[in-house]
């Protein structure tokens, strides 16, 4: 999916054929699940509300966990030119924060509705993706703090509680043939979100650059005069005012690509939040599980 928007999607033969190859199966997959009294993956389960808002927010949930760590070390490698060490250390607070908010979640769960503990981590993480909305080209390990601090610490509180209350309200003998349908929306959500932010980065930064482009004109004074600057100091190390000129020219054309992309991101945290603030609003709709019918641990 990642490779549909690289491809040109639908103009592609092999992702046509594939489409058709998958539409076809999972028509199916759906009469079968609906028609055999032990399916592996039962698709009757979604008739109950708690295990199919259940499992809409872990595909969410989905699309917010991988999207991010798609796009952050996307941004820091391409954007702002780090090492794969460097990324690893901008991105390390994501993953200490979620360390951190794992006791406290088990903690709270015990004392607090855990519809209310998802409806904080699922709201946390949409007030993560609108601060990492504001990102700019120079954005690293100091500016990312604050942003992947909220993205990691409500990791828990977003995902624990959508298994609990998911899975929770299925009878026994109906719980192992549902868990495999639930556990693959998360996956199936992180699929699809990586696909669509990599679809929002392509065609925003075509658009973001287009529009950058159009005011790079001759009558704009500011950037004339970068030009010139650039250009004497090209000129003079590549010994010519014509090869200054071309070189500064090229600058020029990095220059507004890297804003182009960096406005890109910005899209793509802004249409994960989206989905967030959506999901968050969903959550009063499921029906509290009591502790006698919770979901078991192996259902993680």
């Amino acid at each position: 999916m990642k490779r549909g928007a690289r491809w040109n999607w639908f103009d592609d033969q092999t992702i046509t054929a594939c489409a058709w190859i998958a539409g076809i199966t999972g028509i199916l997959f759906v009469a079968r699940s609906l028609t055999y009294a032990q399916p592996v993956v039962d698709l009757r389960a979604l008739g109950n509300r708690n295990f199919s808002l259940g499992c809409f927010l872990s595909f969410v949930t989905g699309i917010g966990i991988f999207s991010t760590i798609y796009l952050t070390p996307l941004f820091l490698g391409y954007v702002r030119g780090f090492s794969a060490w460097q990324t690893g250390v901008a991105v390390f607070s994501t993953g200490a924060a979620s360390l951190v908010g794992t006791p406290i979640y088990v903690i709270l769960a015990r004392r607090i509705d855990t519809r209310w503990l998802m409806m904080f981590g699922l709201a946390s993480f949409a007030a993560a993706m609108w601060s990492f909305s504001f990102i700019m080209h120079d954005w690293g390990a100091d500016q990312l703090l604050i942003p992947q601090i909220l993205r990691g610490f409500p990791q828990v509180f977003a995902v624990a509680p959508a298994v609990t209350l998911g899975l929770g309200s299925l009878p026994l003998e109906r719980l192992k043939y549902a868990s495999g349908l639930f556990n693959m929306m998360r996956n199936l959500g992180g699929a699809v979100g990586i696909a669509v932010c990599g679809a929002i980065l392509n065609n925003q930064t075509n658009l973001h650059f287009l529009y950058i482009a159009s005011h790079l004109t001759p009558s704009n004074g500011a950037m004339q005069q970068m030009l010139r600057n650039m250009t004497d100091r090209w000129g003079g190390a590549l010994g010519g005012p014509v090869a200054g000129h071309a070189a500064a020219l090229s600058q020029l054309w990095h220059l507004a690509y890297r804003e182009a992309s960096t406005l890109a991101y910005a899209d793509a945290f802004r249409a994960i939040m989206i989905a967030f603030v959506f999901a968050t609003l969903l959550v009063p709709l499921l029906r509290k599980v009591g502790p006698a019918n919770a979901a078991p641990a192996e259902a993680h």
